[in-house]
């Protein structure tokens, strides 16, 4: 159950991150709330997944979903490069998190 928390805790990052570029600036009411209450919900299922999840690979795996997730969506999105540089190191990260899945 900690690691769905964890996952569900990645993607609220991925959403804030991505909505950061809709508050613009925090300027916009709707996406601002959205985009803090993301971020909220995020830290503490967190918080939630640390009672039984070691820190070091639960914050990796953390940080790794919301980096994977938000420049896969910057690709897709708002039309970010998709070089095979940055699509490897997008693969490398993936790998990461997986490695520390199956030893955490």
């Amino acid at each position: 159950m900690a690691w769905a928390i964890l996952f569900t805790a990645g993607l609220l990052e991925i959403g804030w991150a991505i909505g950061l570029k809709f508050t613009e600036g925090f300027s916009r009411l709707v996406p601002s709330v959205l985009t803090l209450a993301a971020m909220a919900g995020s830290v503490i299922l967190l918080g939630v997944a640390l009672k039984s999840l070691p820190i070091g690979t639960a914050y990796a795996v953390w940080t790794g979903i919301g980096a994977v997730g938000t420049a896969t969506l910057g690709i897709v999105l708002f039309g970010e490069p998709a070089t095979a540089m940055r699509l490897a190191s997008i693969g490398l990260i993936v790998a990461g998190i997986v490695g520390l899945k199956l030893v955490g």
